[in-house]
């Protein structure tokens, strides 16, 4: 429940009102969220769309992250429905087992048709067409291999069997790197031309990382790691100041939201105040009322003593908007080099253990 707040409070910034609740009644621990689509500070809609959902999205894993808790990574398969998934985790998913059969068999396949005959060996009735399927004894429908993911459609397991299949990944993860993934499978691991061109690729890496430290005037390894810790510290540094910023912000908008509800709502307090038969005008406006003395109890609380000026507070707000704006773009910009630099280190790394004299190498 904490972590739904924080949450909350991160994304909507004290702008947006909301109610928080926790599900503990099932195996799954989890949050609801419904908050108003109105900014009571600046009297504007929520923008929903597939930037915002990104922004909860990542908000959500790196609080998930800091607490200790799971984070579901996107792949390359489709989606699945809550059934398929519980069946896939119980081991009962049709597809789980195609899968599983399907990488079991194609090191073993001289080719396609041999791969089709050991799958029939293990019970399965295959289907040809547009696209192949399969179907395991006592299973209703055919599954078409298509729906399984990119490593399993006809093309993909033809090159899978002659080892020169390698899945694509995502573009955010196409950076410097001296690892290069070969296709966990036997044909993949025996073919000589698919290795040739790992090793094209790593040389290529590696005169990638050998220009970047010569641009940056990176001499010696012991200069490489203190520029990454300098750039690590600058990144938390960042990041602190941007999160405070935040927080004065949240804090700023909800005390704007505070003052505006009793502006507001004065002249019918006044009203209230006047009034002869008190206990009919309560019940009349009971919600409204309340509204007004929940918001004066919080400025109180706070110790004013009169309405803060709105204008003024309004002014600030924006200011520190601006401020927490340049903030971001530093701590992106801090970011962005703290994860340069350990790519272009974890290269160098791959060097020196694949390199003889490692020890001297880092002397140097």
């Amino acid at each position: 429940h904490e972590i739904g707040r924080q949450l909350a409070d991160e994304v909507l910034q004290g702008k947006y009102p909301y109610v928080l609740t926790t599900h503990i009644d099932k195996g799954h621990v989890h949050n609801h969220v419904i908050f108003c689509a109105v900014d009571m500070v600046n009297q504007r809609k929520y923008v929903s769309n597939r930037q915002s959902y990104a922004y909860i999205r990542r908000t959500s894993d790196r609080l998930c992250k800091e607490h200790g808790l799971s984070v579901v990574m996107p792949g390359q398969d489709r989606g699945k429905s809550y059934a398929e998934w519980d069946a896939h985790r119980k081991g009962t998913s049709w597809k789980a087992k195609l899968k599983t059969a399907i990488d079991a068999a194609i090191p073993h396949a001289k080719d396609f048709d041999d791969f089709l005959r050991l799958l029939q060996e293990q019970g399965y009735e295959v289907k040809r067409g547009k696209y192949i399927s399969f179907r395991a004894p006592g299973q209703g429908r055919f599954t078409r291999c298509k729906t399984l993911g990119e490593a399993y459609t006809e093309e993909a397991i033809t090159e899978r069997i002659k080892g020169r299949f390698a899945e694509r990944k995502p573009k955010e993860n196409r950076k410097i790197s001296l690892r290069i993934d070969l296709e966990n499978s036997i044909k993949a691991q025996q073919s000589a031309g698919y290795e040739k061109w790992a090793k094209l690729h790593n040389l290529k890496q590696a005169a990638r990382t050998l220009n970047f430290l010569t641009e940056h005037e990176i001499e010696s390894y012991p200069d490489l790691e203190s520029r990454v810790a300098e750039i690590t510290a600058a990144s938390t540094e960042a990041a602190a100041a941007l999160k405070a910023a935040e927080r004065r912000l949240a804090e700023m908008a909800v005390l704007i939201k505070d003052v505006t509800t009793c502006k507001e709502l004065r002249p019918l307090v006044q009203e209230y105040q006047r009034a002869a038969d008190k206990k009919q005008f309560r019940r009349k406006h009971e919600g409204t009322l309340i509204l007004y003395e929940a918001a004066a109890k919080v400025l109180k609380e706070q110790g004013f003593q009169k309405l803060p000026d709105l204008y003024a507070l309004k002014a600030e707000y924006k200011q520190l908007a601006e401020q927490k704006d340049q903030l971001q773009r530093q701590y992106t910009e801090a970011k962005r080099q703290m994860q340069e630099y350990g790519i272009i280190k974890q290269n160098v790394d791959g060097i020196l253990r694949t390199a003889p004299g490692k020890k001297q190498m880092q002397e140097r």
